[in-house]
């Protein structure tokens, strides 16, 4: 069998008439029905396409020409007046004086944190694990933590922590108190600020009853927190807890206090704005 078809028969008539042209439009007019050459369509589309595109470009044209005749409007005034410091470099001798370590804030902190924790009380003991140095490694800081490994990784690799200053001591019968001030080196962002607005909002989140704190004085961002409920574990006393924690540029002060009776706001609020104040 052939792959082909075969060809076609040879017809020995006369050959067929040739194949109808389309028609032009019969001189007489339209003409319908089933008999009547069809109509050419297509012109009318692209005609109002043009048409509208000619309609735009000119309102457009009109629109920037009535606008390019009005005056400019004033803008409003600005709520500085003017810039706080001047547009040409000040002659030689009239240099403002620069800021005094004690007005450089930045100053004091880049020098040895530890100098900026506030003493222990005269009669206050100094717990069996107290810091030999005053420093405290990140993993140690971290390890303060419930999840001390997520914990380290967040304030290591992701707010670029610089290094912790401590200090702690025991008082009464259980008391112990202990303040870290974590300082960051904020190169990308504002580290600091961001550390203590995510441990505020842990703080006033359902595993702490939902305690929002109160304002710190004095401190802008800074709150502390008192909690009336104690923490109570079979075998052991009850543990009241109080903790406050503010931001002084790229450091954040973190204060813990931990008693087994109750600790009131005015001991926590007090220390905190001490250690606020050396900062």
């Amino acid at each position: 069998m052939s792959a082909f078809p075969p060809p076609p028969a040879e017809s020995s008539g006369p050959p067929p008439p040739p194949r109808d042209l389309p028609q032009g439009p019969s001189q007489d007019g339209p003409q319908d029905g089933p008999g009547a050459p069809a109509r050419r369509r297509g012109r009318t589309a692209p005609l109002i396409a043009c048409a509208a595109l000619l309609g735009t470009v000119a309102g457009t044209a009109v629109g920037y020409t009535v606008q390019a005749d009005r005056a400019p409007t004033p803008l409003p005034p600005l709520s500085q007046a003017e810039l706080s410091y001047p547009d040409k470099p000040l002659p030689k001798g009239k240099e403002p004086e620069p800021l005094t370590a004690g007005q450089d804030r930045r100053v004091r902190t880049d020098g040895d944190l530890r100098e900026l924790l506030v003493k222990r009380p005269r009669g206050a003991r100094e717990p069996d694990l107290a810091l030999d140095d005053g420093w405290l490694s990140p993993s140690a800081y971290a390890s303060k933590f419930e999840h001390p490994d997520h914990m380290f990784t967040t304030l290591v690799q992701g707010q670029g922590l610089r290094r912790v200053a401590s200090v702690s001591w025991e008082e009464g019968r259980y008391r112990e108190v202990r303040i870290d001030l974590v300082q960051f080196r904020e190169d990308r962002e504002r580290s600091a600020a961001g550390f203590v607005a995510e441990q505020q909002a842990y703080m006033s989140g359902a595993d702490h009853a939902g305690n929002g704190g109160k304002p710190l004085k004095g401190s802008g961002n800074g709150r502390y927190y008192v909690y009336d409920e104690p923490r109570r574990k079979p075998g052991y006393l009850p543990m009241y807890q109080v903790r406050a924690i503010a931001q002084r540029g790229d450091v954040a002060m973190d204060i813990h206090v931990y008693d087994s009776e109750p600790i009131s706001e005015r001991y926590i609020s007090s220390l905190a704005e001490r250690q606020l104040e050396r900062l």
